[in-house]
């Protein structure tokens, strides 16, 4: 019999639309696809190269369980010149991917009964990780007016003695929208720790993303490769810790994962070394077709009250379609042909949204777009 606990993960829609999708196309029928969240471009040749080297040289063993001590440092390198802020390498743990990093912090952080804060809408996995160490996920709606960033007020009237951690998560996904450093600030005086996915750092196109650790000691920091140097499938992530929580992580670590990819974590040392000329390169692409996503959503009557200026994603309101996002979303695919999440997917209060992601060439967004425009017009008719 399988486990409660596992029956009780609810299934990623994004995947099942995916997977849809890839049934479609084995018959033929061609599909533009908006609704995954991973780079389209190629990860960067120095990256590629550095990977290589590894492998000819030899670099195919375990590696200490926090992680090459290069690698380490050279996180701590970026986050005082990105943020200003001082981490040393022994807070630092590098995992394969942001997941499983995901996964130690919980494990380390969370007693049964205990609640973690999010906002609502939010990543679909959060819930899971929360749920499947036998804590709470307590929900605080967010709202397409405010840009859909947390009201430090909501959050306030949520917090209990059983609160063990408030999680952010910007620029978000779904949203692309970032919180404010004030609104930052304030968050971080309200929680024992806060939780802070900044994933998508680096990524952003109109003001600037700020790191939970310009405004507090007590966070928990994810990051990793996968979107800013497009390494999804190299799978590597990390973990910036407070110091009383490093030992309890690292024995989990051990005993669950032993410890990341030697080779891939090579290739992250060139990545934060060598490749942010063609991050830069990626970054104006994105934001090029940000913008002419923007422009035709609208003009398709999508609802965008705050505009996205981070990650890759547009959240819209298509209320106006439909307040059924899933059959929504599927009736696109199936009759558009063109692949999108619905936003229940990310929440009840994502319900009446679709997410689209800009992470495909401006070809086919504008392809996929002049689909939307026939869909919409032939369910008027």
């Amino acid at each position: 019999m399988v486990s409660k606990r596992t029956c009780n993960i609810s299934s990623f829609i994004v995947m099942d639309v995916l997977e849809k999708a890839h049934e479609m196309e084995r018959k033929g029928i061609h599909i533009i696809h908006l609704e995954v969240g991973e780079p389209d471009f190629e990860t960067p040749d120095c990256i590629k190269a550095a990977a290589c080297q590894a492998l000819d040289e030899g670099h195919t063993h375990y590696t200490h369980s926090l992680g090459l001590l290069e690698l380490r440092e050279a996180i701590c390198d970026y986050y005082s010149e990105k943020y200003g802020v001082k981490v040393t390498p022994d807070q630092v743990i590098i995992s394969s991917g942001t997941s499983p990093a995901m996964f130690v912090l919980f494990s380390a952080l969370l007693n049964q009964g205990d609640e973690v804060i999010i906002s609502d809408p939010h990543y679909a996995c959060y819930p899971n990780f929360i749920k499947f160490l036998n804590a709470r996920p307590i929900t605080v709606p967010v709202h397409e007016e405010d840009g859909f960033q947390y009201r430090p007020e909501a959050i306030k009237t949520n917090i209990t003695a059983k609160t063990r951690a408030i999680f952010i998560n910007s620029p978000s996904n779904p949203t692309g929208n970032l919180l404010t450093p004030e609104r930052m600030e304030a968050i971080a005086q309200l929680s024992p720790f806060i939780v802070s996915d900044e994933i998508y750092h680096g990524l952003v196109y109109e003001g600037k993303a700020h790191s939970i650790l310009e405004f507090t000691d007590n966070a928990f920091v994810l990051n990793g490769f996968s979107k800013l140097y497009a390494m999804t499938g190299l799978r590597l992530g990390y973990l910036i810790t407070p110091p009383s929580f490093v030992r309890a992580i690292q024995k989990i670590q051990q005993n669950f994962f032993i410890s990341a990819n030697s080779v891939v974590q090579k290739a992250g040392i060139a990545a934060l070394k060598e490749a942010d000329q063609d991050v830069a390169r990626m970054r104006k692409t994105y934001n090029e077709r940000r913008r002419f996503m923007l422009d035709r959503l609208r003009e398709l009557g999508f609802g965008i009250t705050v505009e996205p200026t981070g990650a890759f994603y547009v959240f819209a309101n298509a209320k106006h379609l439909s307040h059924d996002s899933y059959q929504l979303a599927f009736d696109i695919l199936e009759k558009a042909h063109v692949g999108v999440t619905p936003g229940i997917d990310f929440g009840s209060q994502g319900e009446g949204y679709l997410r689209f992601s800009y992470a495909n060439s401006k070809e086919n967004i504008a392809e996929a777009m002049n689909r939307l425009e026939r869909y919409i017009h032939n369910r008027r008719d």
